[in-house]
């Protein structure tokens, strides 16, 4: 696929359902309220719809969803990678609109992580299984947060990166988290306490590590023709791509590199534009090397300068040089499972002038004109860049 959309497509509804704490409602729910708040942002009825795009949830996803949702779409996707699925899942749509075999695209995603924990329905994941690659690194205790430590480590190692340079991470998203009411954490925090909480993988110590949480996300994606229908200013997608890069650590050449570095480059070069255009990053953070690694693979910084860039807030809506993560990421904004899609949802609000006390604004104090999402899969396994723009 040439990822290649020009302005051909366009995303008009973007909504979040109740998220945080949400005991009683379940996967279904949530994903059905976030796609009925969609569609009314964005002003459409759901008989407009003809594509559909799910993972995560179903035997047969996203058949289950598209059924529980009053949905008979003639174009789907269940591409599923990780936190990354969303922006390949808008790549993919983009793409189908393009070329005429849909005219509009709802991706919608629900999770109950947290309830159902609480609940005993389910316990934290040890690790993805113990089959295929996996059964070579299962047995040793390779979990997810381990592989993501190790590589952190490596990066520390090669380049002199500093636990209170990662810590800056935690602590510039929550300091973005504080002015958005719909983030589960809002107090602020310092370095300090980010580096004397509990260790859960050398070096992240709890606040390194992405919350917990409920809740969905929606986002719906246009052919130019029905913009005009919509309600909302249209957010144009611009460029995408879109890279798998290993399952298995040992088949990861360098842990200091993440395939945002290829999915960012394709994304900028299709797109036309260059990193240092872009006014702001909503970049998947279950961890904060993500963060880190991220910018530096996207080119807003050099490799191994991640850590120096993150210092002296530059990652902060309010006078950030880069703000990234403007509602507080996974970190503390919420983190319900694969959040890709929470990232496009933040960049659209950011780009329609639509995000509160959190709202960008360029010197000028004009609305932010470029945005990118990029989101994470597995323990750097994928990723998929979007560019977007007004």
């Amino acid at each position: 696929m040439s990822a290649v959309t020009g302005r051909q497509a366009a995303i008009v509804g973007v909504a979040l359902s109740d998220c945080g704490r949400v005991d009683e409602a379940t996967p279904y729910a949530l994903h059905a309220q976030a796609a009925r708040r969609a569609l009314a942002d964005a002003g459409l009825d759901r008989s407009a719809i003809d594509g559909f795009a799910s993972a995560g949830l179903g035997t047969l996803a996203p058949a289950e969803v598209a059924e529980y949702l009053g949905l008979r779409p003639t174009w789907v996707d269940s591409t599923s990678v990780g936190g990354s699925t969303w922006e390949v899942m808008a790549a993919h749509a983009a793409e189908a609109i393009a070329a005429g075999h849909a005219r509009a695209v709802l991706l919608v995603y629900g999770s109950t992580a947290r309830a159902d924990i609480r609940a005993g329905r389910r316990t934290g994941t040890l690790s993805y299984g113990a089959r295929g690659p996996l059964q070579f690194e299962a047995p040793y205790g390779h979990t997810l947060i381990a592989k993501y430590a190790m590589a952190a480590r490596r990066h520390m190692h090669e380049y002199g990166t500093t636990i209170e340079q990662l810590a800056e991470v935690a602590v510039q998203a929550r300091a973005n988290a504080a002015a958005n009411p719909e983030a589960m954490f809002r107090d602020p925090i310092t370095v300090d306490e980010v580096l004397s909480g509990p260790v859960i993988a050398d070096p992240f110590t709890k606040l390194h590590c992405c919350i917990r949480s409920d809740g969905g996300a929606a986002v719906l994606l246009v052919a130019r023709d029905l913009v005009r229908d919509c309600r909302t200013r249209p957010v144009w997608v611009l460029g995408t791509g879109e890279h798998v890069s290993h399952t298995t650590m040992s088949e990861w050449p360098d842990f200091t590199f993440s395939p945002a570095a290829v999915s960012g480059r394709l994304a900028f070069g299709r797109a036309g534009v260059r990193p240092e255009e872009i006014d702001f990053a909503e970049l998947y953070d279950a961890f904060t090397y993500m963060t880190l690694v991220t910018l530096e693979d996207l080119g807003f910084c050099a490799k191994g300068e991640g850590g120096a860039f993150v210092e002296k807030g530059r990652l902060l809506v309010r006078g950030g040089e880069l703000p990234v993560n403007t509602d507080g990421g996974g970190l503390s904004a919420q983190h319900p499972g694969m959040r890709g899609l929470f990232l496009l949802v933040e960049a659209v609000r950011q780009l329609r002038g639509e995000a509160g006390d959190r709202q960008v604004r360029l010197r000028d104090g004009a609305l932010p004109r470029l945005g990118v999402a990029s989101g994470t899969g597995g323990w750097f396994c994928s990723s998929g860049t979007v560019v977007l723009g007004r």
